[in-house]
């Protein structure tokens, strides 16, 4: 999968939790990536992210990436 569908993926799930009423919106993005993405996903996001830097992931996304 193209690390573009990844990225807009991930920035869909991130803007669907900060919708929702809870401080821990980070930990839930990361909860789903975990729970709903294969390893292979999310080592791919990761390498993305340690590749080409994290500007195009949002803010939510940045800070679930260690906790996947």
């Amino acid at each position: 999968m193209s690390h573009d569908k990844l990225v807009r993926m991930a920035n869909q799930i991130a803007t669907f939790f900060a919708t929702q009423p809870c401080p821990d919106k980070a930990e839930r993005v990361a909860a789903h990536l975990k729970d709903f993405w294969g390893p292979e996903m999310r080592e791919e996001l990761k390498a993305h992210a340690r590749r080409d830097g994290c500007a195009d992931l949002d803010d939510l996304v940045r800070k679930a990436l260690p906790m996947i």
